[in-house]
């Protein structure tokens, strides 16, 4: 495969509340290192809170690299007709192409009434949305299953593998909302078993399936890995994995 046309579905742009954060600049070092050219990046948590001031970061690193980074609007749905606002002038004014949640850091439900609002929006412009999914509580596998019910016209991606420990009634919760909800698609990023990848693959399809490495949180000289390296999946599969299904579903 090779560097231009293959894209990494999650990483985080800007300063970082949890520390090491990274700038646009090395950002695109990072993920060219691994061998890859291009990125969806979502705001980090920024250490002020305001996520208006992340988005300006987000979208001043798009401009940069507009070849090479697609950013995603991050916004606080407890902000109410706020975290509308928010979204309406990142996708208007910023030029961000999507949606991102995360209801572990911004202490939300993922199915809750205060996440429809944004969804009307994303329904409406026709955009994707990144959960961050796995978290007990706010955004399990059922849990964004059910939004995903709530609004099937929206692209829905779960960051994690769906889930976050890969084991027992989470891996299982995250195959019944795959099963289940056919605008979900899933991520790779931090998905040590492979059984669990190449089963998502046999299951739902490659195209359900997108490569990912959370950068900085993780690293993706070796996030990469977990698709180039798994023995049963065939070069067609990966190629869909590791760029294709991003170009058709979140970069836009």
């Amino acid at each position: 495969m090779s560097a231009g046309s293959s894209i990494d579905s999650h990483v985080y742009v800007g300063e970082s509340l949890y520390g090491g954060g990274v700038d646009a600049d090395e950002l695109i070092a990072r993920i060219e290192a691994a061998g890859v050219h291009r990125a969806i990046a979502v705001p980090a948590r920024p250490p002020g809170y305001h996520l208006g001031p992340a988005n300006d970061v987000a979208a001043a690193a798009q401009c940069a690299y507009p070849d090479q980074l697609r950013c995603f609007a991050r916004v606080d749905p407890n902000q109410g007709d706020a975290a509308v606002a928010e979204l309406e002038r990142a996708l208007d004014t910023l030029g961000l192409g999507g949606l991102f949640l995360h209801p572990n850091e911004e202490l939300f439900r993922i199915n809750g009434p205060l996440v429809r609002p944004l969804m009307a929006v994303a329904r409406e412009r026709g955009i994707p949305v990144i959960v961050a999914t796995g978290w007990l509580a706010v955004s399990e596998g059922p849990q964004v299953a059910d939004l995903a019910r709530q609004f099937p016209e929206v692209p829905i991606v779960m960051t994690n593998g769906g889930q976050i420990n890969l084991s027992g009634l989470g891996q299982v919760d995250a195959e019944i909302a795959l099963d289940t909800c056919p605008n979900l698609t899933v991520q790779t990023a931090g998905t040590y078993r492979e059984d669990f990848i190449e089963g998502c693959v046999r299951r739902f399809g490659a195209e359900r399936v997108l490569y990912a490495s959370s950068c900085p949180v993780m690293e993706p000289r070796l996030e990469v890995k977990r698709v180039q390296w798994a023995p049963n999946l065939s070069d067609a599969e990966k190629q869909l994995m590791l760029g294709a299904n991003a170009e058709r579903i979140l970069w836009r």
